[in-house]
């Protein structure tokens, strides 16, 4: 009896831990990124908070590059550059495409996300996600510096993946799931940075991917989540926010935690859509249409 016991204590630690530790994928721990460190001289670690908290303070030999030095000029905010602009930024910052890479943010997994999608769009070969837990990183003494680094360039060559990535025709043509990831008060567009969603969207706010802390939840929990919402391994999402930078977050939930790859992210997002004056759908579900340009908000 104490066998099977033991047996059955042993299979559910076995189930715990592909819930949690082993279907992280990307995203690691504060111990393993100092593993890393420890190990491979040549890691490349970008910090993708704003300058200002940059100088502050950072991770000893990390390279800042904001998410938002990453877009294109005009009138439609956010969207990414060319892969050949983006590359060459990249490169400069001393990020090489096969280089083994390590992105954290100042805690909110946002940008620290956003970079990321960015990356593996580009076809960078190793990328992984550090979440900023100062309490985690205080346990393995992460090295904490307001020197800038030393910045050696080199060359980036992508490689697009097209598998992550959604313009606003895939998203007029799409067949399957149109996800979008904002508060509730926007979809239904009662905030005021919106007039509603897109049409046939469903809603399910990025915050729901994490937990209080701001680290990923486990596996089970957000399958159990989307599984309540209709979504399921075999479906073909689409997800976006006001300017996909949140989008981005639950990408790397699909991608890492869950380790499913039917998600693409729209870049263009809510800000494109609304710009280009196409139909948006309100919470009593009537389609109206908003003014070309009229978005604002944050992302």
């Amino acid at each position: 009896m104490k066998r099977i016991r033991k047996l059955m204590l042993l299979g559910a630690a076995i189930i715990y831990l592909s819930n949690t530790v082993l279907a992280q994928g990307d995203i690691i721990s504060a111990a393993e990124f100092m593993k890393l460190v420890k190990t491979d001289k040549s890691l490349v670690i970008i910090d993708a908070s704003k300058k200002d908290s940059y100088t502050k303070t950072h991770i000893k030999n990390a390279v800042n590059i904001p998410h938002k030095t990453l877009y294109k000029e005009g009138d439609i905010e956010a969207l990414i550059m060319e892969p050949a602009d983006l590359a060459k930024i990249f490169g400069s910052k001393g990020v090489g495409n096969s280089s083994k890479i390590v992105v954290y943010d100042a805690g909110s997994q946002k940008y620290s996300s956003r970079v990321y999608w960015i990356l593996k769009y580009l076809g960078a070969e190793d990328v992984k996600i550090l979440h900023k837990d100062m309490s985690e990183w205080r346990k393995v003494r992460v090295p904490i510096t307001k020197m800038p680094s030393k910045i050696s360039p080199k060359t980036f060559t992508p490689n697009v993946d097209m598998s992550v990535y959604a313009d606003i025709n895939d998203v007029k043509n799409a067949k399957g799931i149109i996800l979008d990831v904002r508060t509730t008060d926007e979809f239904k567009g009662s905030a005021d940075n919106s007039e509603g969603h897109i049409p046939g969207a469903i809603n399910i706010n990025y915050k729901d991917f994490l937990t209080e802390s701001g680290a990923f939840k486990p596996k089970a929990e957000i399958e159990s989540m989307l599984n309540d919402k209709g979504i399921a391994p075999s479906s073909i999402i689409i997800g976006y926010c006001r300017t996909s930078v949140r989008a981005t977050v639950v990408y790397a939930a699909f991608a890492n935690v869950l380790g499913w790859n039917n998600y693409k992210v729209y870049d263009g997002a809510y800000a494109e859509w609304v710009a280009k004056g196409n139909k948006l759908q309100t919470k009593s579900g009537v389609s109206v249409s908003k003014k070309p340009g009229s978005a604002s908000g944050g992302c």
